[in-house]
């Protein structure tokens, strides 16, 4: 019972681990958020002086009264936060919904119009507030060209802010890509080093004395009993060896070649173990050209086999079948051995892992008093 509690542990474990994981993007932390808005702030008025530094606005800047200025920079910071949020938010989204790694031309073209949409409600907006609070223009009044002074530094809150908007743009399509160049590097490195652990699983398997010792054993039984039965055991035999060589080095294989494994997989335990197990196997057409990875149902097999009693008075039984949501069910029912044999459970967690790797689904894992079922997403070509 200790082996299946471990198992649904760690399923649940590295799933929420490598779901936090990916959630993490660089301007979604809080920290870097603040800084980049308080920055974009200070970027707001460097600009618009790098801009026009002789311009009027700047002449009389700080002969302003302090309350005025406060005003200012509060309507500034507001505005700046909106941009910044804007553009973070427009950039997350479109990174689910249209990321730069399919589509960058349409990306690029959809994330800019948007950005730019953005802005001239947000200028709007902040131009209709301060319209019912306006600023102490007694500074502005004596000139003539007043209003040009105005227009002019709206026209600069325009191109500013849109550099700002382009900035974080920048920033987040660096950085996705980045991040994107980082996972894909360490999910190969991960899914490099589980294709190996399977394979070196397999390899433990095909070298096991006790596994090489109960088939040879067989088949000499068999082929005293009967030369031909002998030789379809051989048969099989030899199947399961070939494939465990060659799909253990894949990262996937079709449901189809793993069901003809298992077949001969099933000839061997039915006649080492004899009627102590049922399989009963109903998989559809339509699921038999999907993939997953190599070895899977050998593996969960292989466990129901280690881990339950096999008699004839009370057979395991041990169901794989398809459902309509593209997924393949493995279930036996409990009945523990007496003695559990010492086991990590690293055939499923190899299952697991080689999942998050592979798919955004996860296999899910159910047990209860009676049954212990292994539910495993189907991926498609």
């Amino acid at each position: 019972m200790d082996y299946y509690w471990s198992i649904l542990h760690f399923s649940a474990e590295f799933t929420g681990r490598s779901m936090a994981t990916r959630k993490d993007t660089f301007l979604n932390n809080r920290i870097r958020r603040i800084l980049f808005i308080v920055s974009a702030f200070f970027l707001l008025y460097l600009i618009s002086y790098v801009i026009d530094p002789y311009a009027y606005f700047w002449q009389v800047y700080f002969e302003r009264e302090w309350p005025d200025m406060l005003m200012e920079w509060s309507v500034s910071l507001v505005f700046c936060i909106l941009v910044s949020e804007a553009s973070i938010r427009i950039g997350n989204k479109l990174n689910k919904k249209l990321p730069w790694t399919e589509r960058p031309g349409r990306r690029l073209i959809v994330e800019a119009s948007l950005n730019l949409l953005a802005i001239f409600l947000i200028i709007v907006v902040t131009s209709i507030v301060c319209y019912f609070f306006p600023p102490d223009d007694k500074l502005f009044s004596i000139r003539p060209d007043y209003i040009i002074e105005r227009n002019r530094g709206l026209l600069q809150w325009v191109v500013v802010s849109t550099m700002i908007a382009f900035m974080i743009v920048a920033v987040n399509t660096g950085n996705y890509l980045i991040v994107n160049w980082k996972n894909a590097a360490i999910k190969a490195a991960e899914l490099n080093e589980v294709a190996m652990e399977a394979e070196l699983q397999a390899l433990k398997l095909q070298i096991d004395p006790h596994f090489v010792f109960n088939n040879l054993s067989v088949l000499s039984e068999l082929i005293l009993e009967s030369q031909q039965l002998g030789y379809e055991y051989a048969e099989n035999f030899s199947k399961i060896y070939r494939y465990m060589l060659v799909s253990s080095k894949k990262n996937t294989t079709l449901l189809e070649e793993e069901l003809k494994f298992l077949d001969a997989y099933m000839f061997l335990i039915k006649n080492r173990i004899g009627e102590g197990v049922i399989f009963e196997i109903n998989v559809s057409a339509e699921s038999r050209t999907m993939y997953m990875p190599p070895l899977t149902l050998q593996l969960l097999v292989e466990n129901a086999l280690k881990h339950n009693k096999t008699n004839k008075k009370d057979p395991l039984r041990i169901r794989i079948y398809t459902t309509e949501k593209n997924e393949l069910v493995v279930e036996n029912a409990l009945r523990p051995i007496e003695k559990p044999l010492d086991s990590s459970g690293i055939g499923i967690r190899n299952i697991v892992r080689r999942y998050d790797l592979l798919s955004q689904r996860q296999p899910e894992i159910y047990k209860d008093e009676n049954l212990f079922q292994v539910t495993i997403p189907l991926i498609k070509a």
